[in-house]
């Protein structure tokens, strides 16, 4: 059975949108790794923050863009709404 993510997910052109919802636990937040070098730009969300492996989290602000390396754990920590991003593999 596959794992359902803490998302919803959308394509427009060559990114993905996602949105995280603040109705979804916290704890379905976990730290996980990706296959590729991402950019993320956050679109809306507030009190939202990533954190890296070995790093503190870092607060999401709208209009920021962010790099996540291939194959570094990292989180997002649940904001007080909903958070909206988009994402571009580098």
């Amino acid at each position: 059975m596959k794992e359902q993510l803490p998302f919803k997910e959308t394509k427009q052109g060559d990114k993905k949108i996602r949105v995280f919802s603040e109705n979804t636990d916290s704890g379905d937040y976990k730290w996980h790794r990706d296959r590729e070098d991402r950019l993320i730009e956050v679109i809306e969300g507030n009190d939202w923050y990533l954190q890296i492996d070995n790093e503190l989290p870092k607060k999401l602000t709208s209009g920021t863009m962010y790099i996540i390396p291939e194959g570094v754990y990292h989180r997002v920590i649940k904001g007080s709404d909903s958070l909206k991003i988009s994402i571009t593999l580098l």
